[in-house]
């Protein structure tokens, strides 16, 4: 477990400042993401260092203390708090979160920072494989089309070419699925559909360019 025993979820508890919240410990990790400060600009970012409650970011603009900032990290999503202090490249960011997400980020630092030392296998759910037809479209939430080129599919999402770089965490269409976007690349990007499919045959046809 990331998190120490000091504090109970038994029973509720007034509103701490972060200064009063116990501490959670830091893995190192290597993270990378996109931040985006209170004035909506958005930046790439890497995280060196994480807990379930703060994270140490690596950052091209660090933003004021207090600020709010929202990051969308790889392998682990959304994450929300604000600045605690800046930091020589970067910032140091508290992480606002449920006692349910912590536990769950809790589980994915842990995997993170034992997949190097412990040889484990990237984290994909489900085998992966090309396509019949790898021609479809994506489609962003404010209308705007894009032609993409599919190279795999899974039962749990895709990686396809794409002209376009949405933010990590961008909700999309891909053919009439519905998804997010997880990861960037060199040639596009890779998502995650909205609920995992339960045959292959079924994602192939609700890919396809009506």
């Amino acid at each position: 477990m990331l998190t120490n025993n000091s504090a109970s979820s038994r029973s509720p508890r007034p509103t701490r400042t972060y200064v009063q919240m116990p501490r959670f410990q830091r893995v190192k990790v290597s993270v990378l993401g996109r931040y985006m400060l209170a004035d909506r600009r958005e930046f790439p970012c890497q995280v060196l260092e994480m807990s379930p409650g703060d994270a140490i970011v690596v950052a091209p603009v660090a933003g004021q203390a207090g600020e709010k900032v929202i990051a969308y990290l790889d392998h682990i999503g959304r994450v929300e708090g604000a600045i605690l202090e800046q930091s020589e490249g970067g910032f140091t960011m508290e992480v606002t979160a449920s006692p349910r997400k912590r536990d769950k980020m809790a589980a994915q630092l842990t995997w993170l920072a034992n997949k190097d030392v412990l040889n484990l296998p990237e984290d994909r759910r489900h085998e992966r494989v090309v396509p019949d037809n790898r021609h479809s479209t994506v489609v962003l939430d404010d209308g705007r089309r894009y032609n993409c080129k599919i190279i795999d599919i899974s039962l749990s999402g895709a990686a396809i070419e794409l002209a376009v770089r949405p933010a990590m965490g961008t909700p999309v269409t891909l053919g009439r699925m519905r998804a997010r976007v997880i990861r960037h690349f060199q040639d596009g990007v890779a998502v995650e559909f909205a609920s995992a499919q339960e045959m292959l045959t079924v994602v192939q046809q609700n890919l396809r360019v009506n």
